[in-house]
């Protein structure tokens, strides 16, 4: 997966709170709990994963251009 970056920024649409992950490269992420408030992140309707819903960058399979919805 060349040119594909492994970091994200999520932000928590509950509290606002900021955090840097590092991506899997071989799945999505479907759940993600906020450090600060403990609320669990879900995809939003049509995102594969927490990072497309939430992160500054889309998870690795859709920026190589794969749709990893199942």
């Amino acid at each position: 997966m060349d040119g594909v970056r492994l970091e994200s920024t999520l932000k928590c649409p509950v509290c606002g709170h900021i955090k840097t992950e590092t991506m899997p490269t071989d799945a999505c992420l479907w759940f993600y709990m906020c450090d600060a408030c403990h609320t669990i992140l879900r995809p939003k309707p049509g995102d594969c994963c927490v990072f497309c819903s939430y992160g500054t960058v889309p998870c690795p399979p859709v920026q190589a251009g794969k749709d990893c919805r199942g």
